[in-house]
This record gives structure tokens, C-alpha cells and sequence, in this order.
């Protein structure tokens, strides 16, 4: 069987996958970028590849290192990010209508209607709300990023968090600590300051209509997910494996231009 091989050069994590001719992923891969895009590539390529059998057709590449990742490695097709999540949520959930992506440095609104983007922006102030940015404070607070995401869900009574710096974020939640608030709250209550933080700069102005799909790193943390349906007042759709849509969408993309071209020879 042939494949379509879809990568996410991105910098904080980098993700491989190998989708089917008929649009499901065959096989994936993930790892930290480390610095080092090209070789964090090379490594989830080569995962990817041992687990497939039949031809490769090409590869397409998306992420923050794309340009530079896509010429090193010959690639197919090169595709920005904003495209390749919007073909991915699109495949997945067809009447989609807004995608919220978080990943580890930075977050996009995307609007879609039929399929097509319409509107998009990305967040202007620093990285209060991306991935790196919990992961660091479920450091902090000597849990895994699951064991944070589980106890959003116990809040009861969430704390009040500035969400727009990661400074005053953080001073918030030291204090809150101090003070003997529950660990549940507190995390919550950041969930909460980073969905409003994300409406108020990436969702500013544009009109979020429902289906709302969630992909991206942060899309696996059920806190997230709680704090934006409660700010939208609407289910959050998470599709799939969050994590590989941007790998996802470039290997779907990959597909409709290798099929187009066949069709116009």
C-alpha cells in the first residue's frame, strides 16, 4: 500500500505521519524538536518509514522550520500552517466552522466555511497559553501534564489569573499557592485566564461559530478544553490525535496536489 507522508517541523515538538489513500493515518511519529528541526525530522521520518511497506509517494512539510526542513529533505510540497490545519480539521469534522490550534510556542484562529479558510489570526502578546508555558508550571507545581490536566477538572471554585504575561500569570499562581488555595483551583483558574487570553488577542473581534475544533498539543489537556466550552458556551470538539493535525493537513495536502496533477496529465 502507498502512502502520503505528512511532517510538522515545529519548535518546540516535531510529528511525522504516513496517511492511506483513503485518508487515514497509517502510521506516526513525535518527538521533541530540540533545536535541532532537521534532525528531529530525520529521526520522526525514519520512524514513520519503518512501519511502511509499500511505495511512498512524497512528503509534504509543514511548521514553524518548514522552509528550512522541506529543502533539506527534497520535499514534495511545502505548505504554511494556517492551510495545513485547516485541511486537517476539514477532513476530520467536514462542517467545521472554527479551529482553535495551541501548540508549544504559539496559537492560531482559524474560520472556515465549506472546507475553505475565511479568516485567521495568530496571538500577538508572548506565550502565556501555549503548551510550553503549562508544561512549565505543571513543573512547577511537581505534577506531569497529565496529572495537570486532571485536576482542572476537580476545580470547584477557580482562582482569578492575570492570563496576558507569563510574569504576572505566574505571580498569580505563587500567590495563590501561598495562600493555601486548592491545587485543582488554581490550575483551573489558569485554564481559564488562557482561554480568555486567547479570545481577547488570536479570537479578538472575529466571530467564533460553532462546530469549534480544538487541535493542537494543548487540544489533549481536558482543562483547556473545559475553559474554553465554558467561555464559548459551546461543546469543544477535540478530532482525532490533536497533536499530528498540522502533520495531518500537510500529507492530505500532499494527496489533493499529487491527485490533481494526475488528473490533469
Amino acid at each position: 500500500m502507498g502512502v502520503y507522508l505528512g511532517l510538522d517541523a515545529g519548535s518546540i515538538s516535531t510529528k511525522a505521519t504516513a496517511l492511506s489513500p483513503d485518508g487515514k493515518i497509517f502510521a506516526s511519529a513525535y518527538k521533541p524538536t530540540a533545536g535541532d528541526p532537521l534532525a528531529a525530522s530525520e529521526l520522526v521520518l525514519a520512524e514513520v518509514k519503518s512501519k511502511i511497506e509499500g511505495e511512498i509517494f512524497g512528503l509534504g512539510v509543514t511548521g514553524s522550520a518548514r522552509e528550512l526542513v522541506g529543502q533539506m529533505l527534497d520535499a514534495t510540497t511545502i505548505k504554511n500552517e494556517i492551510t495545513c490545519q485547516a485541511l486537517a480539521a476539514a477532513h476530520l469534522v467536514p462542517d467545521a466552522r472554527t479551529i482553535i490550534e495551541i501548540g508549544g510556542q504559539d496559537s492560531k484562529f482559524i474560520a472556515l466555511k465549506d472546507g475553505l479558510v475565511q479568516d485567521f489570526a495568530m496571538n500577538t502578546v508572548c506565550a502565556a497559553g501555549t503548551g510550553s508555558f503549562l508544561e512549565h508550571q505543571a513543573r512547577r507545581l511537581g505534577l506531569s501534564i497529565e496529572e495537570f490536566a486532571a485536576k482542572a477538572l476537580e476545580s470547584t471554585s477557580p482562582i482569578k489569573v492575570a492570563g496576558r504575561c507569563t510574569v504576572f500569570a505566574e505571580s498569580d499562581l505563587i500567590h495563590a499557592q501561598q495562600t493555601g488555595a486548592p491545587v485543582p483551583d488554581i490550575i483551573y483558574g489558569l485554564c481559564l485566564a488562557l482561554a480568555r487570553n486567547f479570545l481577547a488577542d488570536a479570537g479578538r473581534n472575529r466571530n467564533i461559530e460553532p462546530p469549534v475544533i480544538f487541535q493542537g498539543g494543548v487540544a489533549r489537556n481536558a482543562g483547556m478544553v473545559r475553559a474554553f466550552g465554558e467561555r464559548l458556551g459551546c461543546e469543544i470538539i477535540v478530532p482525532g490525535v490533536p497533536e499530528l493535525s498540522g502533520a495531518l493537513g500537510a500529507a492530505l495536502l500532499l494527496k489533493r496536489q499529487l491527485e490533481h496533477n494526475k488528473n490533469r496529465s
